[in-house]
Protein backbone atom coordinates (compact mmCIF):
# COMPACT_ATOMS: atom_id res chain seq x y z
CA UNK A 1 0.00 0.00 0.00
CA UNK A 2 1.55 3.45 -1.24
CA UNK A 3 1.40 6.22 0.68
CA UNK A 4 -1.15 9.14 -0.64
CA UNK A 5 0.24 12.45 -0.76
CA UNK A 6 -2.52 13.98 1.90
CA UNK A 7 -1.36 12.01 4.94
CA UNK A 8 1.66 12.57 6.57
CA UNK A 9 4.50 10.19 7.43
CA UNK A 10 3.37 9.76 10.74
CA UNK A 11 -0.36 9.71 10.06
CA UNK A 12 0.07 7.06 7.22
CA UNK A 13 2.23 4.89 9.73
CA UNK A 14 -0.28 5.05 12.42
CA UNK A 15 -3.14 4.10 9.81
CA UNK A 16 -0.80 1.32 8.66
CA UNK A 17 -0.64 -0.18 12.06
CA UNK A 18 -3.50 0.04 13.52
CA UNK A 19 -5.17 -1.83 10.85
CA UNK A 20 -2.49 -4.24 10.62
CA UNK A 21 -2.53 -4.94 14.59
CA UNK A 22 -6.31 -4.32 14.98
CA UNK A 23 -5.61 -1.70 17.58
CA UNK A 24 -6.80 2.10 18.16
CA UNK A 25 -5.33 4.57 16.33
CA UNK A 26 -4.99 6.90 19.55
CA UNK A 27 -3.02 3.80 21.13
CA UNK A 28 -0.39 3.43 18.21
CA UNK A 29 0.11 7.18 18.11
CA UNK A 30 0.57 7.51 21.92
CA UNK A 31 3.28 4.96 21.37
CA UNK A 32 5.29 6.26 18.38
CA UNK A 33 5.00 9.78 20.16
CA UNK A 34 6.59 8.15 23.20
CA UNK A 35 9.35 6.77 20.71
CA UNK A 36 10.16 9.99 18.44
CA UNK A 37 10.58 11.64 21.96
CA UNK A 38 12.77 8.96 23.57
CA UNK A 39 14.81 9.05 20.80
CA UNK A 40 14.75 12.99 20.61
CA UNK A 41 15.83 13.14 24.41
CA UNK A 42 18.36 10.31 23.88
CA UNK A 43 19.52 12.19 21.22
CA UNK A 44 20.72 15.42 23.09
CA UNK A 45 22.10 14.08 25.81
CA UNK A 46 24.28 11.13 24.10
CA UNK A 47 24.67 12.22 20.42
CA UNK A 48 23.36 9.30 19.34
CA UNK A 49 20.60 6.99 19.07
CA UNK A 50 20.19 3.52 17.43
CA UNK A 51 16.81 2.55 16.40
CA UNK A 52 16.55 -1.00 16.17
CA UNK A 53 15.63 -2.11 11.09
CA UNK A 54 16.81 1.86 10.98
CA UNK A 55 20.38 1.91 12.02
CA UNK A 56 22.28 4.65 14.25
CA UNK A 57 22.28 8.54 13.57
CA UNK A 58 25.31 10.47 15.48
CA UNK A 59 25.44 14.14 15.93
CA UNK A 60 28.76 14.81 13.33
CA UNK A 61 30.40 17.91 14.31
CA UNK A 62 32.42 18.68 11.85
CA UNK A 63 29.72 19.06 9.58
CA UNK A 64 27.26 20.75 11.81
CA UNK A 65 30.59 23.68 12.39
CA UNK A 66 30.95 23.27 8.47
CA UNK A 67 27.05 23.86 8.28
CA UNK A 68 27.18 26.67 11.02
CA UNK A 69 29.75 28.50 8.68
CA UNK A 70 28.00 28.41 5.70
CA UNK A 71 24.47 30.09 7.51
CA UNK A 72 26.93 32.81 9.20
CA UNK A 73 27.45 33.51 5.38
CA UNK A 74 24.23 33.26 4.37
CA UNK A 75 23.33 35.61 7.35
CA UNK A 76 25.72 38.27 6.02
CA UNK A 77 24.56 37.79 2.34
CA UNK A 78 20.76 37.91 2.85
CA UNK A 79 21.11 40.85 5.93
CA UNK A 80 23.70 42.81 2.96
CA UNK A 81 21.10 42.49 0.36
CA UNK A 82 18.48 43.73 2.66
CA UNK A 83 20.16 46.74 3.30
CA UNK A 84 20.85 48.18 -0.16
CA UNK A 85 18.49 50.51 -0.73
CA UNK A 86 18.48 49.66 -4.79
CA UNK A 87 16.11 46.57 -3.86
CA UNK A 88 12.73 46.33 -4.78
CA UNK A 89 10.27 46.09 -1.80
CA UNK A 90 9.19 42.60 -3.05
CA UNK A 91 12.58 41.21 -3.13
CA UNK A 92 13.44 43.35 -0.04
CA UNK A 93 10.51 41.05 1.60
CA UNK A 94 12.00 37.71 0.21
CA UNK A 95 15.19 38.22 1.22
CA UNK A 96 14.19 38.84 5.12
CA UNK A 97 12.22 35.69 4.52
CA UNK A 98 15.25 33.89 3.85
CA UNK A 99 17.29 35.46 6.53
CA UNK A 100 15.22 35.37 9.42
CA UNK A 101 14.61 31.23 8.73
CA UNK A 102 18.81 31.16 8.97
CA UNK A 103 18.55 33.10 11.99
CA UNK A 104 16.19 30.45 12.91
CA UNK A 105 18.46 27.54 12.33
CA UNK A 106 21.37 28.99 13.36
CA UNK A 107 19.47 29.47 16.77
CA UNK A 108 18.70 25.87 16.35
CA UNK A 109 22.27 24.61 16.22
CA UNK A 110 24.31 26.72 18.16
CA UNK A 111 23.36 25.49 21.50
CA UNK A 112 24.21 21.62 19.81
CA UNK A 113 27.33 23.16 19.07
CA UNK A 114 27.88 24.24 22.39
CA UNK A 115 26.84 21.73 24.35
CA UNK A 116 29.33 19.23 22.26
CA UNK A 117 32.14 20.97 23.23
CA UNK A 118 31.32 21.05 26.83
CA UNK A 119 30.24 17.49 26.67
CA UNK A 120 32.64 14.78 28.97
CA UNK A 121 31.49 12.08 27.21
CA UNK A 122 29.08 10.83 30.12
CA UNK A 123 32.26 11.16 32.55
CA UNK A 124 31.61 13.78 35.55
CA UNK A 125 33.83 16.15 36.49
CA UNK A 126 36.44 15.48 38.92
CA UNK A 127 36.77 17.06 42.31
CA UNK A 128 39.41 18.72 43.15
CA UNK A 129 41.07 17.28 46.11
CA UNK A 130 43.27 20.17 47.27
CA UNK A 131 40.36 22.12 48.31
CA UNK A 132 38.49 21.22 51.59
CA UNK A 133 35.68 22.80 53.27
CA UNK A 134 35.49 20.64 56.36
CA UNK A 135 37.94 18.75 58.77
CA UNK A 136 39.83 20.80 62.08
CA UNK A 137 42.54 22.42 59.31
CA UNK A 138 40.31 25.28 58.49
CA UNK A 139 41.31 28.50 59.72
CA UNK A 140 38.79 30.63 61.63
CA UNK A 141 40.45 34.25 61.83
Amino acid sequence: MDKPISLSMKEYLIRTLAVKMMVSEKTIEAVINHQFNSANEAMKMHNTVEISGFGKFTFNYKKAVKKMEKMLSQQQLFQSRIDDPKLSEQRRATETVKLNNVIHNINILKPKLYEFQTNLGGLEEQHDSTISSEGPDQDNE
